[in-house]
This record gives structure tokens, C-alpha cells and sequence, in this order.
């Protein structure tokens, strides 16, 4: 499992609930029904397919749509409203309303964690849905949705519910004739864009803490995989979040995205995605209002393995590390560097371990890897690979498509490289691993550290002061140690360097959507 799953009071303090009982919150759109009928799950979803503001759904106010495709088949699933800046206006208009009126600091703590739970609990019941969701539009198999992408959101929703009412600041000592204290209040109205390689875990890790310390959401999901997060606006109806807490605008990044992130009257934007985005959203940020950034972006994940390893463990973790969710994660074990005395040996049951990774339909019981999530994916991953091949790299194992239909690429692997290769220095976001050879701890850090990255970095060793001693030494925001890619919802996550601003998950996640009020009572001071 790459993620471990963190396993209320219903009073809720004299605020006011708002539940719908209808199947769909005030239909102004078409609705989206799919039936699943495959060798792992059978059901049906019916969804609407349009923006969510305002707690109802609408179309975009250009009236136009969104192609939505299947990455198995390059096949059209359905069409989404298409959201512009106008949309964006009429969607923060909502979420102020609801700060000043219903959200914010007129609802408590308590009544902010017992909605959270709900949702959780939505969640949970719709759990196969939302996986079948996820496999659909994305491209990851439903295995892994299950086991870990909707257990993973699940968890992280139901963790900030119980971070709702524990949100204070403290009384700080001046002297006895003066009461100092901070407050810890919410932002406000808070701009999220989430990528398309984790959609429903990337929503919940926004969703969470923002919603539980007081903030009202306008959220732009990717255009690839925005099924997921039109699911969850109906489940987050459904738990009776007040209209106007939560808006979702699906739509392009060029017209939503930018208009969220220059958006005088957004206070905040959280991000999630490429480094290339990300300066474009920090540079608008700070052109507009000089709004407060959340960054998470790319990474070229160092993944160190020395002679003294538990070389069959190492072998795994490290497929794991690059070839799970199809190489489509930021803190992918991308750059395997493996010390001379095991190179040969490693290399060897790597290739066989490769080998034995099934690439086909997510809904194949024994599918591990699914498409590319879609064609211009595909393409950017297949000129990575032809540059590899132009500049002189080794293609050891892979480097080709699978079959005739949708976005499969076989696992690859690389050899033979230098350090000036653009595979060895760029992030590909893709099933494509390079193995390098190395000599002793002081060649390997410097090696490691040799990037404009640094989101995640892996040591495997026996020797438990050298792996302690690597971790500390590597420049990253994650250090793992005879493993790769374990998160959990109270362990925090994010980058040094250009890999990002801030940190997702846990007590840390909840300072990114708080402003800290210092207030000083005088008790007996005169002037």
C-alpha cells in the first residue's frame, strides 16, 4: 500500500444545516448516467454535469461544453459545462456571501467538523462509485482507486473533521495589566486548482483543511478528470454545506485558472500541478492582490540505493516508486541510483520486476498500470522517451506503446545516462525510470541534490545511520527510507526548492488557510 489509511459529535452548536433530499441539486443541466459493467465492478452512476454554485448546478455562461475522454479508448465519456472568468465572478460573489452569512465565523467549530464527518461518511457509501469515477476519466485502475485513492480522501476529509473545532490561537504573557492574545480566523474565499493525476485525493487534500478552519471554496478541477469533483459538489450538497461554501467551475486553465488566480477579490489560491503553472499563478497572485499561494508542483525523485540493501525489497519499492499510477506523480522515484557493488545485480530483477507489470484496461482485476491519462500525456511522454534515445541514452526495457487503442506505454527503462540528459533532469510524469551507477555516498548526494527540484527523495540501506544520515543530507520535503511513497493524512507533504510553497496534509495544512489576529485588551495601563 502506498498510502496508509488514518482510521462526532452530531450536536452542532446552534448552527444552521442545510440538506436536500432531491437526487440532484436543483437541475439547471444535463445529467451525466453511466452504467459499469466489468469483470471487477458493476453499478450505475447519474450525475449532473454542470457548475456548482451557489449550492445549485448550472451551465457555464457561455453555454458551451467541455469534451470529456476515456484514456482506455480516446473515446468520448460525456461533455461538462465550460466555465469562463464571468462564471468565476458570479461563483466568489456566492462564496463571500456565504463567509459573511453562513460560513466563516458564523459557523463553529463544531458545526464545520460535523459536516466534514458527513461528507466522510458520503463518501464511504459511494466509495465504488467514486473509484469506477476515477478509473473512468483517468485511466488508474480501479484496484488502486480503491485501496488507496478514495480510502486515502476518505481518511483525509474525516482527519480535518476532527481538526474543526481545535482551531485556536493563545494567550500571550506581557504583563498584569494587559491581556495579549492571537486568533486564528479564516482567510475567506479561497481559489483551489487541482491536477489531473489524483483527482478526488488532490480535492480532499484542498477540501479539508480549508473547510475546517472557516474558508469558502471556488474550485477549478482539471478538464481531463473532472467527474470526481462534479460527484463530490452533490455529495458535499448532500451533507448540507451552506449554498455558496463550496463552488466548482470546471474549465480551461488559460480562462478559469487565470481568472481565479487574479481575482482581486480571492484572498488565497492553493495550486497543485506542474512548476511551469505554478510561477504563472504565483507571478498572477502577485500582479492582482498580492494573494496568499499554497504551491505543490514537480519533482525529479532521487531514489538511492546502496550496496548493503535488501536488494528483493529495494527491487519493488523502486517499481513501485516509478511505475504506480502509471509514473503520473509528482514525487515519483524517477532518477534510481543504485551503488556499483548491487548495480548488476539490481538491474537484473528490476528488468524482470518490470516485465511482470501488467499494462491494460483499469477494470482488469490484474491490471497494475492503465493509459496515459490522455493523448497529449501520451505524446509528451513518448518525446521524452525519443529525446532519451537522441541523446544517446540506452533503452533497456520499454520505450513503446501498448496496442492499437487509448494512451498505454510500457514501463521503461533507461541506462547509459549523463546528468545533462533532459530525462535525467526534467520531470517526465510518466512510466519512465532511469538507473545510474554509483560509487560512494558523497558521488550519490551530489548527484541527488543535482536538480531544480526537491519534492521527495528515497534511501534504501541497512545500515540505519547511513540511510538517517543520506535523508538529512538530501534536499527534499520528504525523505523515505526503505520505502517509497507512503503518505498519510497527519504527516505533512510538500517541496524545497521549485517543487513548491507550503505544505499539504496534517496540523501543518491548516496554517495555509488561517490569518493570525493578534489583540491587546488594556487592563490598567494609562496614558
Amino acid at each position: 500500500m502506498p498510502f496508509s489509511a488514518t482510521n462526532s459529535r452530531n450536536a452542532i452548536s446552534g448552527a444552521k444545516v442545510f440538506t436536500s433530499s432531491i437526487s440532484h441539486p436543483l437541475t439547471m443541466t444535463s445529467v451525466f448516467t453511466h452504467e459499469f459493467n466489468t469483470p471487477i465492478y458493476k453499478g450505475k452512476t447519474s450525475f449532473n454535469t454542470g457548475l456548482y454554485i451557489n449550492g445549485k448546478f448550472v451551465e457555464g455562461s457561455d453555454k458551451n461544453t467541455i469534451d470529456v475522454i476515456n484514456p482506455a479508448t480516446g473515446k468520448i465519456i460525456t461533455k461538462v459545462a465550460e466555465a469562463t472568468s464571468k462564471d468565476v465572478d458570479v461563483a466568489v460573489a456566492a462564496a463571500h456571501k456565504a463567509f459573511e452569512t453562513t460560513w466563516g465565523l458564523n459557523m463553529g467549530g463544531a458545526g464545520r467538523s460535523r459536516l466534514l464527518a458527513k461528507l466522510a461518511q458520503l463518501m464511504e457509501e459511494h466509495q465504488q462509485e467514486l473509484a469506477a469515477l476515477e478509473a473512468l476519466d483517468n485511466g488508474k485502475t480501479f484496484t488502486w482507486a480503491m485501496d488507496v485513492d478514495t480510502t486515502f480522501a476518505i481518511d483525509t476529509i474525516r482527519y480535518y473533521a476532527g481538526w474543526a473545532d481545535k482551531i485556536h490561537g493563545q494567550v500571550v504573557e506581557t504583563d498584569e495589566r494587559k491581556l495579549s492574545y492571537t486568533r486564528h480566523e479564516p482567510i475567506g474565499v479561497v481559489g483551489q486548482i487541482i491536477p489531473w493525476n489524483f483527482p478526488l485525493l488532490m480535492m480532499s487534500w484542498k477540501l479539508g483543511p480549508a473547510l475546517a478552519t472557516g474558508n469558502c471554496i471556488v474550485m477549478k478541477p482539471s478538464e481531463f478528470t473532472p467527474l470526481t469533483a462534479i460527484r463530490m459538489s452533490e455529495l458535499i450538497h448532500e451533507a448540507g454545506f451552506p449554498p455558496g461554501t463550496f463552488n466548482l467551475l470546471t474549465g480551461y486553465g488559460n480562462t478559469v485558472g487565470a481568472a481565479i488566480s487574479s481575482h482581486m477579490k480571492i484572498d488565497k489560491v492553493a495550486f497543485t500541478g506542474s512548476t511551469l503553472v505554478g510561477r504563472k499563478i504565483m507571478e498572477a497572485a502577485a500582479k492582482s492582490n498580492l494573494k496568499d499561494i499554497t504551491l505543490e508542483l514537480g519533482g525529479k525523485s532521487p531514489n538511492i540505493i546502496f550496496n548493503d540493501a535488501d536488494v528483493e525489497q529495494a527491487v519493488n519499492w523502486a517499481a513501485h516508486g516509478i511505475y504506480w499510477n502509471h509514473g503520473q506523480a509528482c514525487c515519483a522515484g524517477s532518477r534510481i541510483f543504485v551503488q556499483s557493488g548491487i548495480y548488476d545485480e539490481f538491474l537484473s530483477k528490476f528488468t524482470e520486476k518490470t516485465r511482470s507489470l501488467k499494462v491494460g484496461d483499469p477494470f482488469d482485476l490484474d491490471s497494475y498500470q492503465g493509459p496515459q491519462v490522455s493523448q497529449l500525456q501520451y505524446d509528451r511522454i513518448m518525446e521524452y522517451i525519443q529525446s532519451g534515445k537522441d541523446q544517446g541514452a540506452t533503452v533497456h526495457l520499454g520505450g513503446d506503446r501498448v496496442g492499437t487503442e487509448g494512451f498505454y506505454i510500457n514501463p521503461t527503462i533507461f541506462t547509459d545516462t549523463t546528468p545533462d540528459m533532459k530525462i535525467v533532469q526534467e520531470e517526465i510524469f510518466g512510466p519512465v525510470g532511469v538507473v545510474i551507477k554509483f560509487e560512494d555516498e558523497e558521488d550519490v548526494i551530489r548527484q541527488a541534490n543535482d536538480t531544480v527540484f526537491g519534492l521527495a527523495a528515497a534511501v534504501f540501506s541497512q545500515n540505519i545511520t547511513r540511510a538517517l544520515t543520506t535523508a538529512h543530507r538530501l534536499k527534499a520535503g520528504t525523505a523515505w527510507v526503505n520505502c517509497v511513497n507512503q503518505l498519510h493524512a497527519n504527516v505533512p507533504f510538500g517541496g524545497f526548492k521549485q517543487s513548491g510553497i507550503g505544505r499539504e496534509l496534517g496540523e501543518y495544512a491548516l496554517h495555509n488557510y488561517t490569518a493570525v489576529k493578534s489583540v491587546q485588551v488594556n487592563l490598567g495601563h494609562v496614558m
